[in-house]
């Protein structure tokens, strides 16, 4: 079985789409810590919740020197109406390309609902320390409270 980056790993350094037409990979927020918020799909109830509630606490974030991503599989043109929508300020990436970062975690696997079977995100978040570790994984997110829970253990690394 293969084993995807946990707790103490490097995560694997590939660029993803950002809405702006630029790209963005882990390594760019060396130095800084990160959390790295993958969520399955944009303007689905949960997914929807989850960014505001990640944006909602962005400053305090930024306060404890911590860096905001979200991360799904939809294209970034998607993202950019996401945003205005719902007046995001958590900075948003596309991993739409086979052999993405959320392939290289594992967290882009076959999902099953109503008995069928469909390729999904499932919803993990990431806590990586200034060294570019992952400092704690939270898999299988429940969303409430769950922006909140993140912003404590990131100040607390």
């Amino acid at each position: 079985m293969t084993k995807f980056p946990g707790t103490g790993d490097t995560l694997p350094d590939i660029a993803m789409a950002t809405p702006d037409g630029g790209t963005v990979k882990p390594s760019d927020f060396r130095g800084q810590k990160l959390v790295l918020f993958f969520y399955p799909k944009d303007d689905t109830p949960g997914c929807t919740t989850e960014n505001k509630d990640f944006s909602a606490l962005a400053g305090e974030f930024a306060k404890a020197g911590v860096a905001l991503l979200g991360v799904s599989k939809d294209p970034p043109a998607k993202h950019a109406k996401f945003i205005a929508k719902h007046g995001l300020t958590a900075p948003l990436a596309s991993d739409a390309e086979q052999g993405g970062l959320s392939d290289a975690l594992g967290i882009w696997t076959e999902k099953q609902m109503y008995g069928k079977t469909y390729m999904g995100m499932v919803r993990t978040t990431y806590l990586v320390g200034t060294d570019g570790k992952i400092a704690q994984v939270w898999d299988k997110v429940k969303v409430k409270g769950h922006a909140e829970e993140v912003l404590a253990a990131a100040k607390a690394l």
